[in-house]
């Protein structure tokens, strides 16, 4: 794909690098975090035991989601057939497997999330980016309305003379 020239497309496209610069980051932490907290609710100590397979998940993750994640989010707006936060939510297989692994049970969840997450047996699918780190829910928002505008933008019709 030949690098954007419109400005729109061009700042889309900073956005949309941060934005996955910042999901690479965080998953390796976030996984870990996640297996601590339902492990450590499951048996008192249990995290301590697992924070090595953890921290193993957490690159894992990284390194299976963050690329599919940058590719989407670099893509054309009208070749994007799914939002990144979807992929992200992919990644609740990793501290998922640890945690199965380990023998914990899975965690009582409501209706929605049994059916909208049926493999997520302990309820760690981020409901926004922020919940994978804080700041990303902010390059979230911008990378959303960056991304809203250059939409907007395609589809406007050109503006002129009446003909």
């Amino acid at each position: 794909m030949a690098p954007p020239t419109n400005p729109d497309d061009i700042e889309l496209a900073r956005h949309a690098a941060a934005l996955a610069d910042g999901i690479e980051r965080a998953l390796p932490g976030w996984v870990a975090a996640a297996v601590a907290r339902v492990a450590d609710a499951w048996r008192p100590g249990l995290a301590r035991e697992l924070a090595p397979a953890a921290l193993e998940a957490g690159h894992a993750a990284a390194a299976d989601v963050g690329p599919r994640v940058r590719a989407l989010l670099l893509a054309d707006v009208d070749d994007q057939v799914q939002g990144p936060l979807a992929l992200v939510r992919e990644a609740v297989r990793h501290p998922t497997g640890v945690l199965a692994g380990a023998g914990v049970g899975p965690v009582v969840r409501d209706e929605f999330e049994a059916r909208a997450f049926p493999d997520d047996v302990y309820g760690l699918a981020p409901a926004s980016f922020a919940d994978l780190d804080p700041p990303l829910g902010e390059l979230g928002v911008v990378w959303g309305a960056a991304k809203a505008h250059v939409v907007l933008r395609r589809r406007r019709p050109a503006s002129g003379p009446p003909g």
